[in-house]
């Protein structure tokens, strides 16, 4: 582990509302906004519609009960009947014709049909003569099978569990986009935090070395124009002091916004006393192995297989539905009729059904042709965004990684250029108060004390924004060496 040796700058914006100050880590922070920030619960709903989503496409390939009819079906009217010599009459009718219908299917995905087992009954009331038949099928067997035609189940059962897995990987990305998001708002939170401080101990050092340049005044150890420069920098410490404090309520704000963080008890708002991030794990990330976790985790790879495959499903539905469409419907089963329920089932005779409908185009002006050339040049266009995508998407992880390893680096260097200039500093302060250093000196120790300062926070967080980065892209946590699960 490196260890940085600024310390802990852990600072509590104070609030005329706010009663108590909540300490937390960077992990705190990330923790909570996965749990409890909006886009985190987003990500959870999201994931769990399209489990349900994917549950519904496995369920349409189950057998299917169900049970339909009318019951009752009553009409009591009028009605128009033809004549043999052409006239029109006008009969009444007063009946009841209900019926029950008990179906199981079964889609077919390898052909696209179905196939069902049926039974019937039907009843039929006349009130007007008061008499009551009934008719029914106890048994029968079917099949729907489009024939030279395009198959969506085939095709489905082929892009729906990748689109599922997809989604998968999508919820566990938008976690770590929220870990990404949190990482930033938290570091906006930490320089703010850090400069305030920063301001509150210029101001004091200045009010103090400008209470000792007076005495110095009247000894003559100093000048006017010395003693003038020092309170120009007590009335700029006091405006950059004001000028933090607005800029730290403000990232506040918007750090507790995001974790949708609610008051306590009192109305009041907690503040966040936030804990400088300062140790890093020593890990390396090889290339070849960051590409190849990416590949195989990330939601854009799933996407890269199903954009091809979308691309050749498209062609083949162009191909075939603008050639010979046809559909064989065939039934087999046993029907009968009589005036009592148990004459269905008495000695049923044999019901058959076939048909097969088609449409053939003739003449359609070369629009058959337009629409699969279409498709084709679609799939064409696919084949070369996925890979301008996948060449993208690999420079991305090269430029990361390597990135994050310089970044280590710079952490290192800038903790150890701000611990020189903090003890340059308290030197220098030493000397001005022994009439050994003049205004402009000290001045410039204290601008390079606070850029350090600035600087060594300012590397700590592009260190984590990449490390979270890298994350996001591979979906591997390369300090324990796993994939990442949620």
């Amino acid at each position: 582990m490196i260890r940085w040796s600024i310390g802990l700058f852990c600072l509590a914006i104070t609030h005329v509302t706010v009663a108590q100050t909540q300490k937390l880590t960077l992990s705190d922070v990330i923790q909570v906004a996965r749990e409890q920030s909006i886009a985190g619960k987003q990500a959870a709903t999201l994931k769990k519609t399209n489990y349900w989503k994917y549950r519904t496409f496995l369920a349409d390939f189950k057998p299917q009960l169900s049970l339909d009819g009318s019951l009752p079906s009553f009409t009591r009217s009028f009605v128009q009947v033809t004549q043999p010599d052409g006239t029109i009459a006008f009969q009444p009718v007063s009946n009841n014709n209900s019926i029950l219908n008990l179906s199981l299917s079964q889609n077919i995905a390898l052909t696209g049909g179905s196939i069902y087992v049926q039974h019937q009954l039907q009843r039929f009331d006349n009130f007007l003569n008061n008499s009551t038949l009934y008719n029914g099928i106890p048994f029968a067997f079917g099949l729907t099978q489009p024939l030279f035609r395009f198959n969506q189940m085939k095709w489905d059962r082929r892009t729906e569990p990748l689109r599922y897995a997809e989604s998968n990987q999508q919820y566990i990305e938008a976690l770590e986009q929220v870990a990404l998001d949190a990482t930033g708002l938290y570091f906006d939170l930490l320089v703010a935090q850090v400069n305030l401080q920063i301001a509150e101990t210029n101001r004091a050092n200045n009010d103090t070395l400008f209470k000792i340049a007076g005495h110095k005044l009247e000894l003559g150890k100093i000048s006017q124009n010395d003693l003038l420069q020092l309170q120009l920098s007590v009335l700029n410490a006091q405006k950059d002091l004001a000028s933090a404090r607005q800029t730290a309520e403000v990232a506040s704000l918007k750090l507790r916004s995001y974790l949708n963080a609610r008051t306590n008890g009192q109305g009041q708002q907690q503040q966040f006393d936030l804990v400088v991030p300062t140790q890093l794990s020593a890990f390396s990330i090889d290339i070849s192995q960051a590409l190849a976790e990416a590949f195989a985790n990330r939601s854009d790879a799933i996407g890269f297989s199903r954009k091809l495959l979308e691309a050749d499903r498209d062609v083949d539905k162009a191909r075939k539905e603008n050639g010979l469409n046809a559909s064989l419907n065939a039934a087999f089963g046993l029907s009968n009729r009589g005036n009592r329920p148990s004459d269905v089932y008495n000695r049923p005779q044999d019901r058959e059904f076939v048909e097969i409908q088609f449409v053939l185009p003739i003449m359609t002006w070369g629009r058959a042709q337009a629409r699969t050339e279409t498709a084709r040049a679609n799939q064409q266009l696919t084949v070369q965004t996925v890979e301008q995508a996948k060449r993208t998407f690999e420079q991305q992880i090269y430029t990361q990684v390597t990135l994050l390893d310089m970044l280590r680096q710079q952490v290192k260097l800038t903790a150890e250029a701000d611990q020189i200039a903090q003890n340059r500093y308290q030197i220098a302060q030493d000397r001005f108060k022994l009439s050994d250093l003049s205004v402009t000196d000290l001045g410039i120790a204290t601008q390079d004390k606070d850029r350090a300062r600035r600087d060594a926070i300012l590397a700590l967080r592009d260190y984590w924004q990449a490390f979270y980065t890298i994350r996001l892209l591979t979906l591997y946590d390369f300090e324990t060496n796993q994939k990442i699960n949620y």
